[in-house]
């Protein structure tokens, strides 16, 4: 055991490919129930759930239990399907959450509203969650059940919360970062602390691998909003300036907006309002946020997080698990360099 694991900020470009290869063989099992528990008499449920599951995604949350079962050296099968049920929770919030933004792209394609309709899109979605819920009840824990249910419940009060704060200038850092302690962190931290209650071991390291999974993904959503500002639909898999368009009070115009003078003021009082949401409003907003080094904020906060994940994997043995899981925290927020 160690008291400390590492420090962010290696020499090395951080990958996410130790992580794939550590979990290869379980991933291939979980691909195995996800495309067996996808399928329906309706045609258009595998077809639509395909578009999006075989879209390129790399499937980190599954990947995430998965790790997490090897770090504490479970030898069971449990976790497959309980990685696969993490997976489609993850995709049926993306259905939804692709309607609720009239997003066009998602991992670089176009989404499956724009190809089928949002009506499709949200019933397939449910679908998914139901899917997600028979694989948790079939595994039979009552402690693995709440666990997911309970970040079921917490993503859809994150997403709510971020919809009635949308275009909401007042917006704070406080409730900012709520919103996405919900919607993205709380997926990440039951992902990751389902492994220890499948493996039996004790409440800390639960509570361990829990504030793991949460740090991770708050750094993991800082980073994705910073990006909006600083990178493009090739990188991203999506379009950039999408929040700006959608009035997303996101860390970046926060900050930018707290350290602008009376004209900065203003300008992101309209842009947020939908006022001026125009290519050349974009290009400003890029500026300004520049300017008032809001973007290399936000990214030392998802640095800070990342360290706290970090961290909290502290109390295991190291090994080629432990190590992968950091560098998957690495990766998470190299992605903006």
């Amino acid at each position: 055991m160690s008291a400390t694991v590492h420090r962010l900020g290696g020499k090395h470009a951080p990958s996410l490919d130790p992580m794939m290869a550590l979990v290869a063989p379980d991933m291939n099992l979980v691909n195995t129930i996800i495309l067996d528990r996808m399928q329906s008499d309706i045609p258009l449920i595998p077809e639509l759930a395909g578009h999006l599951i075989a879209g390129g995604g790399k499937r980190m949350r599954p990947m995430l239990t998965l790790a997490s079962a090897k770090l504490l050296g479970y030898a069971g099968n449990r976790h497959h399907r309980l990685a696969a049920a993490v997976e489609f929770l993850h995709t049926a919030t993306l259905l939804h959450d692709d309607v609720v933004d009239s997003s066009d792209l998602r991992r670089g394609r176009r989404t499956a509203n724009i190809i089928w309709g949002n009506p499709a899109s949200v019933l397939v979605g449910d679908f998914l969650f139901s899917r997600s819920f028979e694989l948790m009840v079939e595994d039979g824990s009552v402690k693995v059940l709440k666990i997911l249910a309970n970040a079921s419940a917490v993503i859809a009060e994150g997403e709510v919360n971020q919809l009635t704060a949308v275009r909401r200038i007042d917006l704070g850092e406080e409730r900012y970062l709520d919103i996405i302690d919900a919607k993205t962190a709380s997926l990440f931290a039951a992902a990751c602390r389902i492994a220890a209650v499948v493996a039996e071991r004790p409440e800390a390291e639960e509570v361990a691998l829990d504030a793991y999974g949460r740090n991770l993904g708050i750094a993991f959503q800082l980073v994705d909003d910073a990006l909006d500002y600083v990178s493009d639909a090739g990188t991203m898999g999506k379009e950039a300036g999408d929040d700006f368009r959608e009035g997303k009070m996101t860390l970046p115009v926060i900050l930018a907006r707290s350290r602008g003078d009376a004209d900065a003021r203003a300008f992101w009082k309209d842009a947020m309002e939908g006022r001026r949401n125009q290519d050349s409003d974009l290009a400003e907003a890029i500026d300004r946020v520049r300017a008032t080094r809001a973007v290399d904020d936000t990214l030392a906060r998802a640095r800070h997080y990342g360290q706290r994940a970090i961290d909290a994997l502290g109390m295991f043995t190291d090994g080629a698990a432990r190590q992968a899981m950091v560098e998957a925290v690495e990766f998470a927020v190299a992605r903006a360099y």
